[in-house]
Formats: C-alpha cells, structure tokens, sequence
C-alpha cells in the first residue's frame, strides 16, 4: 500500500510564501509504503531522509487527527520503533487506512 499528503498541505504559510512550489515538490517526491515485510518512508528532494523498519520490530503505529482531518481524511502517523524511536509523519492521506493495512501486514 502506498500513499502520500494530503491536499490539505497546500493551505500553509510555507505553501504561500514559496508560491505552492514546496507542498507540490514534498507531495511529488515523498513516498509512503507498507510491504508484506517492512515499512519504508522517503522523504525530501535534494537531501533525503529514509525510514525502513521491519514489522517486528513496531511497537505501534498511531494515528492523531484533528476533527476536520476526520472530515476531509488526513492526519499524523507516529511509528513507534522496539527501541523506543519515534517518528511522526504529519497530513498524511487516508492515515487510518495505512495503520489497517500495517495491521494486516503484521499478522
């Protein structure tokens, strides 16, 4: 499974001083994923920030949405990691969706 951010992120300060370039370049290059074996984070253009973590090793994957984040389907994912990492991931699409979709994986 796959997925990206949210449209929403094209509603912030960051979006309208850089003119919606940075939200369209982080929406374009950033991945989100769930394999039958890990899960795997790209973040960022020129410098890359890359998160894999094997489903043993996740304590938990929560999900934090605000009330309209329920109503428009967006919302942060924090992964826990066995050694106590944590790493938050905000206005991520569909984000209920990718913790059920981890929860099958893991089984």
């Amino acid at each position: 499974m796959e997925t990206t951010y949210h449209w929403i992120i094209f509603f912030s300060l960051k979006a309208l001083f850089t003119l919606f370039i940075a939200p369209l370049i982080d929406r374009y290059t950033d991945e989100f994923a769930i394999t039958n074996k890990r899960v795997i984070i790209k973040t960022g253009l020129i410098s890359r920030k890359t998160f894999e973590m094997n489903h043993s090793k996740i304590e938990s994957v929560n999900v934090d949405q605000s009330i309209l984040g329920r109503i428009l389907g967006y919302g942060n994912i924090s992964i826990v990691g066995s050694g106590g990492t944590k790493e938050i991931f905000p206005n991520i699409r569909k984000p209920l969706q990718f913790r059920k979709k981890f929860q099958e994986m893991a089984i």
